[in-house]
């Protein structure tokens, strides 16, 4: 059974920051291409950041560039977030997802996912 674990989250000022863990069980962490979502009180959830099977190539979406990132261990079947200068607007459930094909977890519709974890960013 697959399992994805996600832990980290909490509640920090603006300018603060966090790093989240998702740890995965039941499957072949180096064969997946991972993802961090978020989904934030009465919106839709929206992909975050992407990172190749490899770890050599990520993604991100422009509202975090420059101040998130994603990093994996494929020894350790962990993936990260590195999140700098949390703004008020980051807050949401942080989801971290994975796939075979990586246009599918980007796509949000990827074949396993994590319970989430709370980042709350206050004023």
């Amino acid at each position: 059974q697959v399992q994805l674990q996600e832990s980290g989250g909490g509640s920090v000022q603006a300018g603060g920051y966090l790093i989240l863990s998702c740890v995965a069980s039941g499957l072949t962490f180096s064969l997946y291409y991972m993802g961090w979502f978020r989904q934030a009180p009465g919106k839709e959830r929206e992909w975050v950041a992407g990172i190749f099977v490899g770890g050599d190539r990520t993604e991100y979406d422009a509202s975090v560039k420059g101040r998130f990132t994603i990093s994996r261990d494929n020894a350790a079947n962990t993936l990260s977030l590195q999140m700098n200068n949390l703004e008020v607007e980051d807050t949401a459930m942080y989801i971290c997802a994975a796939d075979r094909f990586y246009g599918r977890m980007k796509a949000g519709t990827a074949n396993f996912w994590g319970q989430g974890t709370q980042v709350t960013v206050s004023s």
